[in-house]
This record gives structure tokens, C-alpha cells and sequence, in this order.
């Protein structure tokens, strides 16, 4: 499509990606336009209708915010560095128009980062100079931001110890908690079911899973597994539900389909292994398990690891062997914390909601 002459809203936000769950917040939250560069895997176009969504190249991007005159701009964080060049680089322009008219864009920003991207150290020289780049840019965002909200105190910490301290920004820390999710009355929950959600890939442990499998089986013979995802490995998905009529595999379904899976399991696992220049930063569907009344089985890699061991869910160290994560397995299979345990220790509203209500108070309305 076209990028449009203007944008509907005096306020948007810029990111690198998208994905199905900004388009389903983007309902639930004040009108704004979302402006991006690409897709992620899990983008889901159904629910796009009814959002305004403009693909666009960055210095496309650029010029579309300043011709549309936004007041109020939210920005991938800083220490996203494969953003940052062009999320200044459109700061910059802002802030020229700014000058011009009078008027100074508030930027605002969501933090969830906890590896610090500023201590890689590439072996080519090219990238070496590419990084410093984006080390650069990501300093000029960060003294640009008006406000911040870290999802993690993780997050929080890591801010403070590699970004210039900023005694003029405004921030805060709003635990990245889902809100219990609509029930699901037609779902019936299984207490022997596991869900595992997301890529299949290594870092998101999933060959790990694959392993550990046989042993979960051996001390809970009921147990069965849904995996729900796409990637690399699924391969490894087929074959493990070919071995064990215990597995049902179910490559990228539907929005109301992994809702539904996720309302009748009892456990989700997803155990992230760490990887160079990456590390889960709190988890999608570990959050979106936890909506849905899950226990959770991870690893320390999350960000919110320790409010999950504080409240009777799994957290296991990466880079385990296939037998811890099957007792952690069993252990939330054996559980006596039932769904409304889990759903009763989260918050009234989504931390990612009640966060964009503040990072943008007070920011003007729709024209």
C-alpha cells in the first residue's frame, strides 16, 4: 500500500516491528498511529482492520510524522540499537519542525531490555563501526526521551548502569503483568495439559522441551503437550508427535485457537536459553499463559523470573539439563495452586496498558 499523505492521529508510534499483540493493545488503548518497518513472524493481518498501520522505510517514516505534525511520539527504547539510528534520525526532524513551529513533540518510550548491548564486542571491523554507530545513536535518543516506563526492574537497573544518569526524565517501573483474560466459558481445563507457545527455535528452548519429554512421561503417564508455534525446528515438533500420541503439534494457528489452548492447560513452558547479543526480555506467552490462569515453567533469563518464583511458578537456570525441566514440569502437574491462584496474584489492568496511560497523560486526544 501507498504511505498516506498524513496520519489520522496527533500521536503515534514508531517501532521496528510489529506484531499480532501491539494491534489487539491498539484497540484497547487511546487512538494512535502505528508506523513501522516490518513484520514479525506471528503478525496476524485479521486483526490489523480498524488500526491505522503504515509500513514505511525509515526516512519514508520521517517524513510522514513531520508532514503529519504529531505531537506525541512513542519510540522503540534506546537499547534497542538496531532501531536507534533511525529512530533518531526522526527525532531530529521532529524537533527541526519543532523549532520551526513552536512546538516540541513529547517522546516517550517502553523499556524491557536486560542485556546490555553496549559490551558486544563484534570481530569484523565493519561491524564494530556500525555498532558504535548505534551505541551513538542510542545516547541521542535516550537524552531526547521525555518519559520512560521500564516493564522490569531489570530493565531499570541495566538503564542506570550503561545510559548517562538523567535527573530531568520522568520514569517509572510498571511490572509487564497481564490482567486475567476474558473467561472462556465453552473451554474445559485439562490438569495434565502443557502448552508450549512461541518460535521454535534453541533460544527458546524448545529442543530442550523435546528432551525432557520422555522423562515427564515416565512419572505422569496422563501428561500430553501442545505446541503451538512455528520455526527452524519443527521438524523436531513433527517428529516428537509422531513418537508420542501424548503431543499434538499445531503450526501457527489462529488468535482464538492458542486463547482456547491456553485456557484449557494447565502448565506453560517456555525455558529461554541465552544467546550472544539476545536474551528473553519478559516472554509473550509466558504473559499470556499467565492470563490465562497458567503456572509457568522458565528460566532465570526473564525479566519478571522473580516475581514468577515469588509466586508459585517454576524458574529454572538455562543451560540445565533435560531432567530439571522435566521435575519443574511435574512439579507445577502436582501443584496444589489452582487457575484462580494464578489469576488472583495479577493486576486489575495490563501493565503494557496502564503504562501507555502513563507515558502519555496529558498528551492531547484525537483530531
Amino acid at each position: 500500500m501507498p504511505t498516506p499523505a498524513r496520519l489520522s492521529h496527533p500521536r503515534a508510534r514508531l517501532y521496528e516491528v510489529v506484531r499480532t499483540a501491539h494491534l489487539e493493545r491498539a484497540r484497547e488503548l487511546a487512538p494512535a498511529s502505528i508506523v513501522y518497518r516490518r513484520r514479525r513472524y506471528d503478525f496476524d493481518p485479521s486483526v490489523a482492520p480498524g488500526v491505522e498501520l503504515v509500513q514505511a522505510e525509515p526516512m519514508a517514516a520521517a517524513r510522514l510524522l513531520v508532514r503529519s505534525g504529531v505531537t506525541a511520539l512513542e519510540v522503540n527504547e534506546p537499547l534497542q540499537l538496531s532501531s536507534a539510528i533511525a529512530t533518531l534520525s526522526t527525532l531530529l526532524a521532529l524537533d527541526l519542525r519543532g523549532r520551526l513551529h513552536g512546538t516540541r513533540p513529547l517522546v516517550v518510550t517502553y523499556a524491557i531490555e536486560n542485556l546490555d548491548p553496549m559490551s558486544a564486542r563484534p570481530a569484523r571491523l565493519r561491524s564494530r563501526a556500525k555498532l558504535r554507530a548505534q551505541r551513538w545513536a542510542a545516547g541521542r535518543v535516550w537524552r531526547r526521551l521525555d518519559r520512560i516506563v521500564y516493564g522490569t526492574t531489570g530493565a531499570r537497573d541495566l538503564h542506570a548502569r550503561v545510559l548517562p544518569a538523567r535527573r530531568d526524565l520522568e520514569s517509572t517501573v510498571i511490572e509487564a503483568l497481564p490482567a486475567p483474560m476474558p473467561e472462556r466459558s465453552h473451554v474445559v481445563r485439562n490438569p495434565v495439559q502443557i502448552v508450549f507457545l512461541g518460535a521454535l527455535v534453541g533460544r527458546k528452548g524448545f529442543p530442550l522441551l523435546v528432551e525432557a519429554w520422555s522423562t515427564v512421561l515416565q512419572r505422569e503417564p496422563r501428561a500430553c503437550l501442545v505446541i503451538l508455534g512455528s520455526g527452524e525446528l519443527e521438524p523436531a515438533a513433527t517428529a516428537l508427535s509422531d513418537r508420542h500420541p501424548s503431543v499434538t503439534f499445531r503450526r501457527d494457528p489462529a488468535r482464538s485457537v492458542i486463547f482456547d489452548t491456553l485456557a484449557a492447560s494447565r502448565t506453560l513452558v517456555l525455558p529461554s536459553q541465552p544467546r550472544p547479543g539476545w536474551r528473553e526480555q519478559v516472554g509473550l506467552p509466558i504473559v499470556e499463559g499467565l492470563a490465562a490462569g497458567c503456572l509457568v515453567v522458565t528460566t532465570t533469563e526473564t525479566g519478571i523470573a522473580d516475581w514468577l518464583d515469588k509466586h508459585g511458578h517454576r524458574v529454572v537456570e538455562p543451560g540445565g539439563d533435560a531432567v530439571a525441566l522435566a521435575e519443574a514440569l511435574l512439579a507445577t502437574l502436582a501443584s496444589t495452586r489452582t487457575p484462580e491462584d494464578v489469576l488472583a496474584d495479577l493486576p486489575a489492568r495490563d501493565g503494557r496498558l496502564a503504562a501507555d496511560t502513563w507515558l502519555f497523560r496529558d498528551a492531547g486526544g484525537d483530531r
